[in-house]
C-alpha cells in the first residue's frame, strides 16, 4: 500500500511539541516521523493546529448518553440516578441501541477519541429471555463502533446479583447470565478484530459473588485480555463488603486473583491506604471519570496517592455527562487541587499520558498512543486558534490542551490512517447531533 503523508503544523510528542513534523502512514501505522520539516511536502494532508495521539475512553457506558439533562433535575444520590438508568435500560433493543451507540461513538470521535472501553452489561432482553444471538447487544455495539470509526474495547460484564446475597432485581435480569460459567460460555463467542478487542469486567464485588470472581478473572488471563471492575466508587459497597467478608472490595479481589497488570479498577474512590498499596504494588490500573464522580456526588479518589504506589492512571467519560477527555483530565487535577489546597499534581505531559498510551494500554491497544514508528496511525488535531486556545504560544501547546481546550476545539480525527473526522464534521455521520436526537428520542418517545 502506498506511503500517506501526513504534515502536522505542530505536534506533540509525548515531552515536547514540536513544529512542522511529517508523518508517514502505510497500513494504518505510522512508518516515520521527520521534525524540522518547515512546509507541507507535496501531496500530504495537512493538520493545521496541535495534533495529539488519539485520546482513549477507558470507561463507557453508552446507553447512559440517554441520561444527559434528565439525571441534572432535582437532587438525589447515586442510588437515585440508578433507578433512572434502569428505565432507560429497560426499553433498549439491539437495533436502537446500535443506532445511539453510533451516534455517541461519533460524538467522541468529534471529541478526538479514537478508541473506547465499552463496560457492557445490558446483554439480554426483559425478563433476562437471551436473544436468538446471545451476544446481540454486544455485536451491536461493535457495529457502531464500527460505522463511526473508532477501535472499541468490548468489556463484556459479569452480573450477576443486586447485592452481597441477594438475586438480581427485575431491572438487573437483562444484565445476568445466571453464574459466571454460563457468562464465560456467552463471552467466548465474541471474536476480536482489526479495531476490536475483547476484554471483561466484573461489575462490582456487589454483582459478582467471591466464589465466582476467579472464574472470570481466568477467563480473561487465558485470553490475555484486559479486566476491568467497578471498585469503591461507593462508601455503601466497603461497608456492605465488610460485613460480608470482613474486608474491603480492593482486598476480597486481591484474595480472588483479580488484581494485576491486565487488570483495570475504575473509580477507585473510596480506598484505604491498604488498598491503595495492594493496587499499586500489583501495577493493577486506575480509570478516573471526574465528570461522573463530581456529577453523581461520588467524591474525589485518590489518583496522586495511587500513581505514586504504582498505578497507572486512564480516564474515562463513564455516565456521559460529557463527553471530552480534555475536562477529564483537566479536572483530574483540579479536583486534586481543591481538596489538597496545593497545585501541580500532574504536568499537562503526564495528564495527557493519562488520556493517550495508558488509556489505550489499559484497553489492550498497547500499539497506540503515540506519535512514533510503529505505532498505530491514530491522532486527534486541536485547534489553536479558538477562543479558548488563542494566545499561548505553541511549545505551550500541551498546557493548552490540557487547562483551555475543550472536545469542541478537535478538527481532525484519524484512526488507522484514515480520517474520521475532517474539519469538525464527522464522515460518517456528518449530522451527528441529529443522530443524537432521534436515537434519544426514540426511547424517551
Amino acid at each position: 500500500m502506498q506511503v500517506t503523508t501526513y504534515w502536522l503544523e505542530h505536534a506533540w510528542l509525548g515531552t515536547r511539541v514540536e513544529p512542522g513534523v511529517a508523518l508517514g502512514v502505510r497500513d494504518g501505522r505510522i512508518t516515520a516521523v521527520r521534525e524540522g520539516v518547515d512546509t507541507p511536502p507535496p501531496g500530504a494532508q495537512v493538520l493545521r493546529g496541535l495534533t495529539l495521539p488519539g485520546l482513549a475512553n477507558a470507561h463507557s457506558h453508552a446507553f447512559h448518553r440517554a441520561l444527559r439533562g434528565m439525571v441534572q433535575v432535582g437532587s438525589g444520590t447515586f442510588w437515585t440516578w440508578r433507578e433512572v438508568m434502569y428505565d432507560v435500560a429497560a426499553r433498549l433493543t439491539p437495533d436502537t441501541y446500535y443506532a445511539l451507540a453510533r451516534a455517541v461513538y461519533a460524538e467522541m470521535a468529534l471529541a478526538g477519541i479514537t478508541a473506547v472501553g465499552e463496560f457492557h452489561y445490558l446483554h439480554h432482553a426483559p425478563g433476562g429471555v437471551a436473544y436468538a444471538d446471545a451476544n446481540a447487544m454486544g455485536e451491536a455495539l461493535i457495529a457502531a463502533a464500527g460505522e463511526a470509526g473508532i477501535r472499541i474495547t468490548l468489556l463484556d460484564t459479569a452480573y450477576l446479583a443486586a447485592g452481597f446475597g441477594e438475586p438480581p432485581n427485575h431491572h438487573q435480569l437483562r444484565f445476568c447470565d445466571g453464574t459466571a460459567d454460563v457468562w464465560a460460555e456467552r463471552a467466548d463467542a465474541l471474536k476480536d478484530g482489526e479495531r476490536v478487542r475483547i476484554g471483561a469486567a466484573i461489575h462490582s464485588v456487589r454483582a459478582v459473588p467471591a466464589d465466582q470472581l476467579s472464574t472470570v478473572a481466568s477467563w480473561a488471563s487465558a485470553r490475555n485480555a484486559p479486566l476491568h471492575v467497578h471498585l469503591s466508587e461507593q462508601t455503601a459497597e466497603n461497608d456492605a463488603c465488610r460485613a460480608m467478608h470482613g474486608c474491603t472490595p480492593t482486598r476480597l479481589l486481591a484474595d480472588h486473583g483479580v488484581l494485576g497488570a491486565r487488570t483495570t479498577g475504575v473509580h477507585n474512590t473510596h480506598l484505604t491506604d491498604e488498598d491503595i498499596a495492594l493496587l499499586g504494588g500489583t501495577t493493577t490500573g486506575t480509570c478516573m471519570c471526574p465528570t461522573t464522580e463530581r456529577d453523581l456526588a461520588d467524591g474525589i479518589g485518590p489518583a496522586p496517592a495511587l500513581q505514586t504506589a504504582g498505578s497507572p492512571l486512564s480516564l474515562g467519560s463513564d455516565s456521559h455527562a460529557v463527553i471530552d477527555l480534555f475536562e477529564e483530565a483537566r479536572a483530574m487535577e483540579l479536583d486534586e487541587r481543591l481538596r489538597s489546597r496545593t497545585r501541580g499534581h500532574w504536568t499537562a505531559a503526564a495528564l495527557l499520558r493519562a488520556a493517550t498510551a495508558d488509556g489505550h494500554a489499559a484497553l489492550g491497544w498497547p500499539e497506540a498512543g503515540g506519535l512514533e514508528p510503529g505505532a498505530l496511525a491514530d491522532f486527534t488535531t486541536i485547534s489553536l486558534d479558538s477562543v479558548r486556545t488563542a494566545g499561548p504560544p505553541p511549545r505551550l501547546g500541551a498546557e493548552t490542551a490540557v487547562f483551555a481546550a475543550s472536545a469542541a476545539d478537535v478538527r481532525h480525527t484519524v484512526v488507522g490512517g484514515r480520517h474520521v473526522v475532517r474539519d469538525g464534521v464527522h464522515a460518517a455521520v456528518p449530522d451527528a447531533p441529529r443522530a443524537l436526537t432521534d436515537a434519544i428520542a426514540a426511547l424517551h418517545g
